[in-house]
């Protein structure tokens, strides 16, 4: 029996007036590269999958990520049902002056769980080559803003087939601020071409108490079937922008 229940209409209403998240348990993600030096944890525990993410700023406008997840395909918490990793570089093209919104651009190996479907989530998740392009447009004040984040992937040997296999992703979140540490975010995601996986969405309150730890619970499902991410609860931990390189060379004396 699956563990998760059927969409419900009044989660898909809810999704045209959710808000604003950096990456944590979303797949979406924003423009905007950390602060140059600082290093961020993402643990994530859900019913579906679970994941370690850490991200290093080590360049201005550079960000160097690598992530791991485990997977549980049969809703018993006891077992695992394979892993997956991925890792990626994210750089910040363009910002703009009042800084809330931009573009950047994002590519790596290792593909996000539900951009494949399960079956292929072990066994092609890592031969999986992708890029895609963040964009975030705010809206009422910066109130409401909204990430965009097409892009396109390139599975290797695909099945065990000795064959390539191109798919375009898609990915699609927006967050209403309530107030200045409450948001609600909800997001769109999947893939269509041969690796085709499919849409699912992702709602949940975000809480952000202080300027090193924001809190998420999300609600995740598949819109075509009863199966998905189903619950997850997510921290994003900051640490002081120590970890800093530098691509300039200092001025001598």
């Amino acid at each position: 029996m699956n563990p998760y229940p059927k969409s419900n209409p009044l989660i898909i209403l809810f999704l045209c007036i959710a808000g604003y998240a950096s990456a944590q348990q979303f797949n979406s993600d924003s423009y905007l590269s950390k602060p140059h030096g600082m290093i961020t944890i993402i643990p994530t525990v859900g019913e579906r999958n679970s994941m370690l993410m850490n991200t290093f700023s080590l360049f201005s406008r550079w960000e160097f990520t690598i992530a791991a997840y485990l997977y549980n395909n049969d809703a018993d918490p006891k077992t695992d049902d394979g892993y997956s990793t991925s890792l990626f570089v994210k750089y910040m093209i363009y910002e703009n002056k009042k800084k809330t919104g931009g573009f950047a651009v994002k590519g790596g190996t290792g593909m996000f769980p539900g951009t494949l479907e399960k079956e292929e989530r072990e066994r092609d998740a890592f031969q999986t080559y992708w890029m895609n392009t963040p964009v975030t447009l705010p809206f009422l004040d910066n109130k409401l803003q909204v990430d965009l984040m097409p892009g396109s992937s390139l599975t290797r040997n695909y099945r065990d087939t000795h064959k390539d296999a191109v798919a375009f992703t898609y990915s699609g979140r927006v967050a209403w601020y309530i107030d200045s540490k409450w948001s609600a975010v909800g997001e769109i995601f999947g893939s269509e071409g041969k690796t085709r996986s499919a849409p699912e969405y992702k709602i949940g309150p975000r809480w952000e108490p202080s300027q090193y730890a924001v809190f998420a619970v999300t609600y995740g499902q598949e819109f075509s079937t009863s199966y998905g991410a189903g619950f997850e609860v997510g921290v994003m931990l900051f640490t002081p922008a120590f970890a800093q390189l530098s691509f300039k060379r200092k001025a001598e004396k």
